[in-house]
């Protein structure tokens, strides 16, 4: 996948009890006071100076946190490479489109980190991608957000755990519930985060089936508005390479806003998983009411965001700290 007012976020706080528990790692916004009290100025540099460099960073990024925290949780298992005996989350057919900006924003934060001679070694390459998450939403103007820290990365990474895992384009209402509701997340969550598509590209190959081949009786997707099915057909010809790249909001692409919405509302939703949010009774008056209401939709999105940012999360008796975001320890 390639969805953020401001609002106080509530900071998970879990009693440590005389037997730790290994599944579930305790969150805190200063969890790094101590060891590495300038974390946050420190990646949110380097995020900024790799934005100059390429605005893809803010869409690979948020992307990249997606798909690390629903797969086995927010444990940077997403940024291992593959290995002659391992073949790693990165390497799924699902994966495989994952910008490496995305990547090398969180490996260039790491190094910043890493020459900090109090912060060295001290944090998880998964904080450090939750941190550049938050922070390039706020460069593309989305809301400012606390953020809790306190994640160990994890020490699997397999392409076979990604399998199912992941929302596709042609998913309808009930799969992307089932989806969301495994990881503890709401429907009003999935159609938070699903706006993280007024962000960022697609690719051509994704959008073929809806403009030229969607079933018997239409060639063309009639959820689509007619004018725009005719510009995506324009960008992607039928015999164009499937992986030129369009734009996920025709409108404001380079914005985090509520446009996704009204995109929505007109049958602009590049995605059948888009679309379906507007099509659907049961998604319709969300859709409607955060397409007139930003500040609703951004504190909706923080919510959301936070509550993702606490699956699967691991501590340090199932995870560790690891010296290269892109290697096991």
């Amino acid at each position: 996948m390639a969805r953020f007012g401001i609002v106080l976020v509530i900071t998970l706080c879990l009693t440590i009890s005389v037997l730790p528990d290994t599944t579930t790692a305790q969150l805190s916004r200063g969890f790094y006071s101590k060891t590495c009290p300038n974390v946050e100025q420190i990646v949110r540099n380097a995020v900024q100076k790799k934005i100059k460099q390429t605005f893809v960073t803010v869409p690979a990024t948020l992307r990249l946190f997606f798909h690390d925290c629903f797969v086995n949780g927010c444990d940077a298992s997403v940024m291992i490479q593959s290995t002659p005996t391992n073949k790693a989350e990165k390497d799924h057919p699902d994966n495989i489109s994952l910008a490496g900006d995305g990547f090398d924003v969180v490996i260039q934060a790491k190094k910043a980190l890493d020459a900090n001679p109090r912060c060295q070694n001290k944090v998880s390459c998964a904080d450090i991608l939750t941190l550049a998450t938050r922070d390039v939403v706020v460069a593309a103007g989305g809301p400012s957000y606390e953020v809790e820290l306190g994640r160990f990365d994890g020490l699997v990474s397999t392409a076979s755990s990604v399998e199912g895992n992941l929302p596709g384009p042609s998913d309808n209402v009930d799969k992307l519930n089932a989806l969301f509701k495994k990881n503890k997340l709401t429907q009003e969550d999935m159609i938070a985060l699903s706006a993280a598509h007024t962000l960022g590209f697609a690719h051509c190959g994704k959008v073929f089936k809806r403009i030229y081949n969607f079933n018997g009786i239409n060639s063309v997707d009639p959820s689509l508005n007619k004018a725009y099915a005719i510009e995506l057909q324009k960008a992607c010809p039928k015999n164009v390479d499937p992986r030129i790249a369009i734009n996920m909001d025709p409108v404001t692409p380079k914005t985090f806003d509520n446009t996704y919405f009204k995109n929505l509302q007109q049958g602009k939703g590049l995605f059948t998983s888009d679309q379906v949010l507007f099509t659907d009774g049961r998604s319709r008056p969300t859709v409607n009411a955060w397409a007139s209401n930003s500040t609703a939709f951004n504190r909706a999105f923080v919510t959301a965001m936070t509550k993702l940012g606490r699956v699967g999360v691991k501590n340090s008796r199932n995870g560790n700290i690891r010296r290269d975001c892109g290697a096991f320890n």
